[in-house]
């Protein structure tokens, strides 16, 4: 044996070499998982310790061996590495492991399918290779890598994990990913071996991604990409996509243009107290034919909780009702007539709307009194039973007539002596909570008054009316309003009455004396339904001769 030729010796490695390759591509190719590139080497930069043999047994599949880095790096004694030195090791030969995604955020209805079947994601669970993700409207879901890179599902998307594996001892991960429907917007960790192990493929182009910040959206006949920083490789590109470029594949076709700038998003405001929430920027920049607007939760990009394509410079969203108060982050980007998103704008938004303000009972707007005064009347928020009421000579509420405490009733009687003279007058209401906090105002209102007329001789008493007139502010987008009265706050007996209406107000006939509940919601032309708002409380007096009975049946008995 010690007179053997060396390539006598290394005939039996050679042929497990063989053997171990071919039953990992056959394992591979069973899993689905097509191999990465194989030309491709990974540069290993030596730490104190290390050995040919160390190294091997660390990084490579069982194939390859120690002997295999000596020969491709030329290493005299595999024993002796000097630190800070670079080894090759091709990326065909390091060894594969099945990697995983864990889902760090999920909003909405989205959905995991795993072998035919599908079933809801929740934050924290692990996602494999061959797990598809889809999202609903208005629904999301964020991942993160082996490595920490990210992946944003939108709304109305489906994206395939085809690919999930980690190369040597951790350090390369291998992902490919399928966007078949809707986008992914992704950052990319950087990988120093400028090696292409993260790839995208869509229904019209394939990318390959060396460390960036990018989105990718397919739509019927087109898939677009955008880069925010580094670089994008896309097949049938002579060059890489660069930072603020976008690409447009379509029937065979690829075309690269400079992305827009960031919309002026300096005008909108830094708090919102009206819902639906609604927003308003100037139509710009220059070339944008449309926006693409999305809240997030303020310091986690992460988590994307509104989304919406926009064809004017505006936005109602009517689904911010189910959100918090709180602070969060407005992301507006113009589109371009090829249906390339731009550079993106932020602005913080402070979202202040509860508790939501009473509906405004009487006077009618824009009411006519003449007398000795006027009732104002309105609501009770369950949730804030106090009422901040204003009464002013001016819309903007500078000429301040009335601003009394907080009220704990329904109505308030505002004697013309109070007011000091007839005019125009404006007053709001606005809900307080027990502790004393204060929601946004309602829409304010407006009436006259007026001096009352000469007195009338003597004649028949008239019964004043039989209707109770509701209204309350109307909102853009919206095209119906649906209410709900009942005896209940649960709203669970079997005598609630459903109302509905076009015009943001509802005339009832009076009920009978009592405590009765209302809530209710808006419908876009689509037919979505926004939550229900907070209930409000109505109370019907007694007629005053009913507390008077007792004292006038009293000498029959």
């Amino acid at each position: 044996m010690a007179f053997l030729s060396r390539e006598a010796a290394m005939r039996p490695e050679r042929f497990g070499r063989v053997l171990a390759g071919w039953m990992l591509g056959y394992c591979l190719v069973a899993g689905a998982a097509e191999p990465v590139p194989a030309a491709a080497d990974w540069h290993y930069r030596v730490q104190p310790g290390d050995t040919l043999l160390s190294l091997s047994q660390d990084w490579l599949a069982t194939s390859y061996g120690w002997r295999d880095l000596q020969r491709l790096n030329r290493v005299a004694d595999p024993l002796r590495l000097m630190p800070g030195t670079t080894l090759r090791m091709p990326i065909a030969w390091l060894r594969r492991e099945a990697g995983v995604a864990q889902v760090v955020f999920v909003k909405g209805d989205v959905q995991r399918l795993r072998d035919g079947q599908a079933e809801p994601v929740a934050a924290g669970a692990t996602l494999q290779g061959g797990d598809r993700l889809r999202t609903a409207a208005q629904s999301s879901i964020s991942l993160r890598l082996a490595d920490g890179s990210r992946l944003l599902v939108p709304p109305r998307s489906e994206v395939a994990l085809q690919q999930l594996l980690v190369l040597g001892r951790g350090a390369l991960p291998a992902v490919r990913l399928g966007v078949t429907q809707g986008g992914a917007d992704q950052q990319v960790v950087p990988n120093a071996q400028r090696v292409p192990l993260y790839e995208v493929q869509t229904p019209h182009v394939n990318l390959g991604v060396r460390g960036t910040e990018f989105r990718v959206q397919v739509q019927p006949g087109a898939s677009r990409l955008m880069v925010l920083s580094g670089a994008v490789h896309a097949d049938g590109v002579a060059a890489d996509v660069p930072a603020g470029s976008g690409l447009v594949a379509a029937a065979g076709q690829r075309q690269v243009a400079a992305l827009l700038p960031a919309p002026d998003v300096s005008g909108l405001p830094a708090q919102a107290d009206r819902l639906p929430l609604q927003l308003t920027w100037p139509a710009g920049p220059a070339g944008a034919v449309a926006w693409r607007a999305q809240l997030l939760a303020a310091g986690e990009p992460d988590q994307l909780l509104l989304d919406a394509r926009l064809d004017e410079p505006r936005l109602s969203w009517p689904e911010a009702r189910e959100l918090p108060d709180g602070d969060y982050r407005l992301r507006l980007r113009g589109i371009d007539g090829q249906g390339l998103e731009g550079l993106a704008a932020e602005r913080l938004l402070a979202l202040q709307a509860r508790p939501e303000p009473p509906f405004v009972r009487e006077p009618a707007a824009d009411a006519v009194i003449y007398g000795d005064g006027v009732t104002l009347a309105w609501t009770l928020n369950t949730e804030a039973p106090q009422v901040r009421l204003q009464v002013a000579r001016d819309a903007g509420f500078t000429d301040l007539v009335l601003q009394p405490p907080p009220l704990a009733r329904d109505h308030f009687e505002l004697a013309r002596a109070a007011l000091g003279a007839d005019g125009v007058y404006h007053w709001r209401v606005a809900a307080v909570t027990a502790e004393g906090r204060a929601g946004p105002f309602g829409e304010a209102q407006r009436f006259e008054l007026r001096p009352p007329p000469p007195s009338p001789p003597p004649a028949e008493p008239e019964q004043a009316g039989d209707q109770l007139l509701l209204r309350w502010r109307a909102d853009a987008g919206v095209v119906r309003y649906e209410l709900e009265w009942s005896r209940s706050e649960r709203f669970d007996e079997a005598e609630v009455q459903r109302f509905t209406t076009e015009q943001p107000q509802l005339a009832l006939p009076r009920p009978s004396p009592g405590d009765y509940y209302l809530r209710a919601r808006a419908f876009n032309a689509a037919g979505a339904a926004s939550a229900w708002g907070q209930t409000q409380t109505i109370r019907q007096p007694y007629p005053r001769w009913l507390w008077l009975l007792p004292l006038l049946l009293a000498p029959l008995l």
